[in-house]
């Protein structure tokens, strides 16, 4: 199965990309400080049905591709430094907008806000590119079944995403309130993000394939 140090490096990129703004978590956000704490929790279920799906199909997806076509390890890791690099820069690029600065949404009713949770999170082109540029660089066929790693894996990054993303929706207001007294502060997080994730880059495309 997958070393602890490898699940426990998965854990802080995961980290990372839920914290780099997207349209999760400007949905989240927006939602949270338009219609309350309550709507935000019940758009994070919908938002964690999305991943439940992105999950199964990486997880299958996987299986196949490491079966059929060996080389595809080496195409996914340029992809998955390409990805990084690209949440680099838009965690640094001149006029990124701050996730804080709240959409104003009209007031829905439970089902509608976790189906509306479901759709941004099922068609957030991050997570998918997510799924299938750093996923791979976590499995191994010669650790046993791909589809049991890729499993180990989405659950890993849920749990994550889920923890920091109902912190985020159950604080939303107090932390918009907080980032326009201090704007410094949304600079400096940004450039940090941004570093981070190019390292990371840099070490993903300099890597060797994992082994048993």
């Amino acid at each position: 199965m997958i070393p602890l140090t490898d699940l426990l490096l998965f854990a802080g990129a995961a980290l990372l990309v839920v914290l780099t703004p997207g349209p999760n978590m400007i949905y989240l956000i927006s939602r949270s400080i338009c219609q309350g704490r309550k709507a935000g929790v019940i758009s994070l279920l919908g938002v964690i049905a999305g991943f439940l799906v992105h999950m199964l199909a990486a997880a299958i997806g996987l299986t196949t591709l490491f079966l059929s076509v060996p080389v595809a390890y080496e195409l996914l890791k340029w992809a998955g430094a390409l990805y990084l690099l690209y949440l680099a820069w838009q965690a640094v690029k001149p006029g990124a907008r701050s996730p804080f600065e709240a959409r104003q949404l009209p007031a829905d009713r439970p089902h509608k806000l976790f189906l509306m949770g479901f759709l941004t999170n099922l068609l957030n082109p991050k997570i998918a590119v997510f799924y299938l540029s750093i996923f791979p660089q976590f499995v191994s066929p010669e650790r046993g079944s791909v589809f049991v790693q890729s499993v180990v894996l989405g659950v890993t990054q849920i749990s994550v995403s889920f923890t920091v993303n109902l912190a985020i929706a159950l604080s939303a207001a107090g932390l918009a309130r907080w980032f326009v007294r201090h704007p410094q502060w949304l600079a400096a997080q940004r450039y940090v993000m941004g570093s981070v994730l190019a390292g990371m880059a840099l070490r993903l495309a300099s890597e060797q394939r994992r082994s048993a």
